[in-house]
């Protein structure tokens, strides 16, 4: 069988079963801020078992797309270097909300095993969790396995949680010996066994039972509804019943590995040491998929990840004697093997392409360069006999180059070499300390003591969408020189954020007007900087606040200049462009984007035409407050549609 049909056979198994087939979600969860890449198939259910979502039906069964390359599901030092672990890979599911439980799952899942995919019993292993005797026992009695390959294990292998509280359950896993040829360890104490963290035993479904939910103090109590959450590895699945040693060996993989050999001209059946080729294949699937969903390589969260994932590619693409941009040209053959299923990767595969081949050259250049710096560094320690390269020069490579810190990690090691990893932390928090100093303002520099309550409010009601004047009562103050930080009760000052800067105006009282030349926030207060002009009188606190009506309207115009500007580049350039961040006065403003490449002079002009085009309709502003989620939903990017 192949892999499209053997996912197909799994999807086909529990729709008989009256299960409904519901779609993969995103890969890249942009609406979920707690997750950088959807991990496990049931991150789209979630707020099922939290009890704060419902659905249409009560059976579901899909292929959910996962990337595991952080936190506690970090496999990437693994990837291409044993058989079975990958950044990117495909979950096969079936779910139960309230409905079934234990004993369906489990017959079900031997049944698909044993009877349709005709896995052989006797190597099959079912594991259950300590003192789950409900789960042991159907096991037993509903199903025909060796009664010794009923094994239990505690919390670390068989009890499931969604966080350190939530709801949580006893799962049971089903392993199989793959034989001692497959045993990947050398150590001669070694005891192959499941569980046993060898090639030989591996896991192939997760069938979990969630039947709890966790407290804040870590007790356990019975969910009014019980769910079930299996996950299936759908490449181990192949790589077993395709009777292949490793999963690279699959259809899945060997595709995109004759196309990696064809590009480098090099055998890889000949090759010693088949790793390159292995990191390779992952990593293409990682990005291609990650790209489609919506992912953009960069310098922070997911496009940090991203970003270091690519120049893992390339970097063994090295190892192959190739040094050009290569990685793009693999993508045609996964679409092909892959876009009938998922059909974002053939949709965006021109954009996918694109994206890659920019960051391949990015790269190399930086590589390039970098690698200049790293031999002389070499050099100049092995003149001194040392074998540590000091914080600093690692940080000037960083900081100066653009060199990555854990590729310099890699090179060294290489090259008999350590990382004086200290140093390079001083001189980051150097960085940070001098990044900080350079700021104009911030207000959780003054002390709690050194304000002058008046009334001790939990926060400041903004008001300044409705109005820009107001009668209002300042609630605390700080007098600073001539400067006087200013907390009112109600305010029409919009304080700086989101890029836009704070308002200016004028706060007066009895027997003085202060100028407010800024107003920022810290935490729910809003702080209004105000220059003093020595007659200000604190013991009256009523104030009329008035807002400078001109610069807040030019502050305006500009900010929607930016929407405006957001939905040409994504017009132009394409839907993968997203905010980055942004400055908005009332003299000029600055939008900070994604983007893969340089912005052409034809591309800049025809953004130009299409934003001062759309000013001169002089269309009238709708005014709307939103979630964000839900903005973002509706693509609020502007007035361009």
């Amino acid at each position: 069988m192949t892999a499209g049909e053997i996912r197909q056979q799994f999807i086909d198994f529990f729709k008989d079963k009256n299960h409904k087939f519901v779609p993969s979600s995103s890969v890249v969860p942009l609406e979920d801020p707690t997750l950088l890449f959807t991990n496990a198939g049931m991150n789209q259910f979630k707020d099922i078992f939290l009890e704060k979502g419902t659905r249409s039906y009560k059976r579901a069964v899909n292929s959910q797309k996962c990337i595991r390359v952080s936190g506690k599901h970090n496999d990437v030092e693994e990837v291409g270097h044993d058989t079975y672990h990958h950044t990117f890979f495909e979950m096969l599911g079936n779910w139960s909300f309230g409905d079934y439980y234990k004993k369906e799952a489990i017959e079900w899942a031997w049944e698909l095993f044993t009877k349709v995919w005709k896995l052989p019993k006797e190597k099959l292993y079912a594991t259950v969790y300590t003192t789950d005797d409900e789960a042991a026992d159907l096991w037993a009695s509903q199903t025909d396995i060796n009664s010794d390959h009923i094994l239990r294990f505690g919390d670390k292998d068989n009890f499931w949680e969604m966080g350190n509280t939530g709801p949580c359950g006893p799962c049971s896993e089903i392993h199989i010996d793959l034989g001692e040829e497959y045993c990947d360890k050398k150590d001669t104490k070694h005891i192959c066994q499941v569980n046993g963290e060898c090639g030989r035993f591996i896991e192939l479904w997760n069938l979990v039972f969630i039947q709890y939910n966790r407290d804040d103090s870590g007790k356990l109590h019975p969910l009014p509804k019980k769910h079930v959450d299996t996950g299936a590895g759908f490449e181990r699945i192949v790589a077993v019943l395709q009777n292949k040693h490793s999963n690279y060996a699959t259809d899945v993989f060997m595709p995109l590995i004759d196309k990696i050999a064809e590009i480098t001209k090099t055998d890889y059946k000949k090759a010693v040491d088949k790793s390159p080729y292995h990191v390779i294949a992952d990593h293409v699937r990682m990005l291609t998929f990650s790209i489609a969903d919506g992912g953009m390589p960069s310098n922070e969260g997911r496009g940090y990840v991203m970003r270091r994932i690519l120049r893992r590619a390339a970097r063994y693409g090295r190892k192959l004697n190739i040094s050009k941009p290569f990685i793009y040209k693999i993508v045609p053959v996964l679409v092909k093997n892959m876009g009938d299923f998922y059909p974002e990767i053939a949709d965006r595969q021109t954009h996918i392409q694109s994206v890659i081949k920019a960051e391949e050259e990015h790269f190399n250049r930086t590589l390039d360069r970098g690698l200049e710096i790293f031999d002389k560094i070499k050099e100049e320690l092995r003149a001194k006999k040392k074998k540590i390269i000091p914080g600093e020069e690692v940080f000037k490579l960083y900081d100066t180059y653009g060199f990555p810190v854990d590729l310099t990690g890699i090179l060294a090691e290489e090259n008999g070499l350590s990382l004086d990893a200290a140093g390079f932390e001083k001189e980051m928090e150097a960085q940070k300390n001098r990044a900080r100093s350079a700021s104009k303002f911030d207000a959780r520099q003054i002390n709690q003591t050194d304000w002058i309550i008046f009334e001790d409010t939990a926060d400041s009601e903004f008001v300044g969408y409705e109005k820009l004047s107001i009668e209002t009562e300042i609630t605390r103050y700080h007098m600073d020189n001539d400067t006087l930080h200013i907390v009112l009760k109600q305010t029409p000052f919009y304080a700086e954020s989101g890029g836009q800067v704070g308002d200016k105006g004028t706060l007066s009282g009895e027997g003085f007007e202060l100028q407010v030349l800024d107003t920022r926030k810290e935490n729910e207060h809003i702080i209004h900087i105000c220059k003093s002009p020595g007659q200000f009188n604190p013991e009256t606190t009523k104030v009329l606040a008035e807002v400078l009506q001109s610069g807040r309207m030019d502050t305006a115009k500009n900010h929607t200049a930016t929407h405006l500007l957001h939905a040409a580049l994504r017009k132009v350039l394409g839907e993968h462009v997203q905010q980055a961040g942004s400055l908005v006065e009332a003299e000029r403003l600055r939008f900070d984007f994604t983007h893969f490449n340089k912005i052409m002079p034809d591309q800049l002009q025809e953004i130009e035409t299409i934003v001062n085009q759309k000013i001169q309709l002089n269309t009238t502003i709708q005014i709307a407050r939103e979630k964000l989620t839900d903005a973002k939903k509706k693509g609020r990017y502007g007035l361009i549609r």
